[in-house]
């Protein structure tokens, strides 16, 4: 390519037991997923069908296992919120995929965080407008390594726990999920087609709640590489 301008390095997340990364086409994420998340945030999901939102490839955070990563603290909000998510990611693209065909379209898990700038999204909720501004910036998705899923196996089940300075913010199982991932892709494969490199955050549990400077957030879901950030 004769590039006008300097190319940028495509978004990749490491793979666990391999040098190899994961690239990112595109980031979907799950808007209330988890019962008492969607009612600490004033709704009823489970009378709703799923709706989703999204993060520029660019968001992502790649942080190796092991490692502490680094967020800045984003531009123009005071209320800036933690959310760990199970990540899905993306091996097989396909569109109006059928519920039981869905798993095959996985490649693989991570922990990630969708990080929200709370106040902008009220705002914008408010104003009936799209709130992207609240989820879509800089440094908004952290993510852990991927495990492939052919080492996991299909994650219906399992703890999902979110601590910010060795405090426990966010506690649940991936079987409270109001939409499992089958089901979520699924459905989501109805608006886009799903392509190889994608990610899907599927939403969070209770206890969502601001961080400030020189926290450090630990996420863990069972049975995956758990992810650490400090805010600075």
């Amino acid at each position: 390519m004769n590039a006008a301008i300097p190319l940028w390095e495509i978004p990749s997340v490491p793979i666990v037991g391999t040098s190899q990364r994961f690239p990112v086409r595109h980031i979907y994420c799950v808007g209330r997923n988890y019962a008492a998340h969607a009612k600490e945030m004033g709704g009823d999901a489970t009378k709703e069908p799923p709706f989703f939102f999204t993060k520029p490839a660019d968001a992502i955070v790649a942080v190796e296992a092991g490692s502490v990563g680094h967020v800045r603290y984003p531009l123009a909000t005071k209320n800036y919120h933690h959310e760990i998510e199970l990540v899905v990611a993306i091996g097989e693209g396909g569109a109006n995929i059928a519920e039981a065909e869905a798993l095959r379209h996985v490649w693989g898990y991570a922990a990630g965080l969708d990080m929200t700038r709370r106040d902008l999204q009220n705002e914008m909720r408010e104003k009936k407008r799209p709130w992207d501004i609240g989820k879509s910036f800089a440094q908004a998705a952290p993510i852990a390594p991927i495990h492939p899923v052919a080492q996991t196996g299909l994650l219906s089940r399992g703890a999902i726990t979110l601590d910010v300075n060795g405090a426990r913010r966010q506690q649940g199982d991936l079987s409270d999920m109001i939409w499992d991932v089958p089901h979520t892709l699924s459905f989501l494969s109805r608006y886009y087609e799903l392509m190889p490199g994608d990610l899907v955050f599927s939403g969070t549990p209770a206890g969502v709640g601001a961080v400030v400077k020189g926290d450090r957030l630990d996420g863990r879901i069972e049975g995956l590489t758990p992810l650490s950030v400090v805010i600075e």
